[in-house]
């Protein structure tokens, strides 16, 4: 584990979501002695989005790149770069890549032990697990 103030994105090993979709966790327990929350970032490609699901923590999801499909506790609402969301505890929410390239996500969980409960299914996983797809 290391302490180091900065971390260069290109060092960061992807974890493969399945479909195409990779996640890289920037800060969060693997990378930093108990952190305040857990960040990091998703890129889906054309057509592809998260399952419906929600976590054990508030979230704020930031569009970088792309544009995006929110849906939010049955609320859609399209998203282009720098739009931002907040979603609650246990709200269900997913995002969906509805452009022509890439749509890549920043994600702060507001928690440093962060789980995935998918919405049809009930099952419950700790983030970034071999549990965790899309």
């Amino acid at each position: 584990m290391s302490t180091d103030a900065i971390v260069h994105y290109t060092s960061i090993t992807p974890f493969a979501r399945g479909d195409g979709v990779e996640t890289r966790l920037m800060i969060g327990r693997d990378r930093v002695d108990s952190p305040p929350f857990t960040t990091g970032t998703t890129v889906f490609p054309p057509g592809m989005k998260a399952p419906m699901h929600s976590h054990n923590c508030d979230e704020q999801v930031t569009v970088l790149e792309g544009r995006a499909m929110a849906e939010v506790s049955g609320v859609q609402t399209e998203l282009g770069p720098m739009d931002t969301s907040f979603i609650p505890k246990d709200m269900p929410h997913r995002f969906l890549n509805i452009g022509e390239g890439p749509l890549k996500i920043l994600w702060i969980y507001a928690a440093a032990e962060v789980t995935r409960t998918f919405t049809e299914t009930g099952e419950t996983v700790p983030h970034l697990s071999s549990g965790d797809k899309v």
